[in-house]
């Protein structure tokens, strides 16, 4: 039988082989941070391909699966690979400080928190009260974590070299962009028309905002965003796929290269240097 070592060590391989990458730093991360501390108490609800079933195997949740925090408000643990390949596309490093956006109860809190040690902060946000509680708890250990209870939409941020989203928005908050270090980098899921958008990996550059389409993916929304879309009727999948920069409307108003626009913020086909 595998040692609890033995099983995360496992764990991260297979990870990171469905993430499709070769990155060591963030396999390490994976295989240090006990899964079943971020969860409920078993039998746990897992969910995979779409279906469900409940086990206290522990061997069940050290796998590319879904795991339910709470099922009827559509919470759960995240899919390992999906995390894994977001965190080598925005490379955390040692020393810098990342805002997390719906932390949940902290099990990818934590993976962020051993990739900027030593010396780094992680600011983590969680807009649902009883998970910001128990998010607190199951980082006490991790000093370098700060748990805020409510929504990091809205609000004026720290200064950060990543801001990693886990809720969906139609558009990023204008402070979020603001709050990013130059060479600082945004991921979020947009889905500016319903379940499913890409995931957009943005850097901040010397002049403007790059922006990159990565992988389909659906989040729950983002309480607390209020983004509108001046137009009603959103970018359409060509739009999307053209996308390559975000402005702020308050430092440069929208021109013909705009793919999609809202309040705050808009999107556009054009490259940024």
């Amino acid at each position: 039988m595998d040692s609890p070592e033995e099983r995360r060590l496992r764990y991260a391989a297979k990870v990171a082989e469905e993430a499709g990458i070769s990155n060591s730093r963030v396999e390490q991360a994976f295989a240090s941070v006990r899964r079943e501390d971020f969860l409920p108490p078993p039998p746990w609800t897992v969910i995979s391909r779409g279906t469900a079933f409940q086990t206290s195997g522990i061997d069940d949740i050290y796998a590319n699966v879904l795991v339910a925090i709470d099922r009827t408000r559509g919470i759960n643990n995240g899919e390992p690979a999906l995390h894994a390949a977001w965190l080598a596309a925005v490379g955390p490093q040692p020393g810098e400080t990342i805002i997390h956006v719906g932390a949940g109860t902290g099990y990818y809190t934590a993976i962020l928190a051993r990739l900027v040690e030593p010396g780094g902060r992680i600011e983590a946000y969680e807009y649902e009260a009883d998970l910001a509680v128990i998010a607190a708890r199951n980082l006490s250990g991790y000093l370098q974590v700060s748990v805020h209870a409510g929504s990091a939409y809205g609000r004026i941020l720290p200064s950060a070299n990543v801001i990693y989203v886990n809720a969906a928005v139609a558009a990023p908050d204008r402070e979020w962009l603001r709050a990013l270090h130059q060479g600082g980098r945004l991921i979020f899921p947009w889905q500016p028309h319903g379940d499913w958008g890409p995931a957009m990996l943005v850097t901040r550059a010397l002049n403007g905002y790059r922006a990159k389409p990565l992988m389909s993916v659906g989040f729950i929304g983002c309480s607390g965003a209020t983004a509108r879309d001046p137009a009603g009727s959103g970018p359409s999948e060509s739009d999307v796929a053209a996308t390559r920069s975000i402005w702020l409307t308050a430092e440069r108003e929208p021109d013909a290269s705009a793919t999609a626009i809202y309040d705050d913020v808009w999107f556009s086909s054009v490259n940024v240097d």
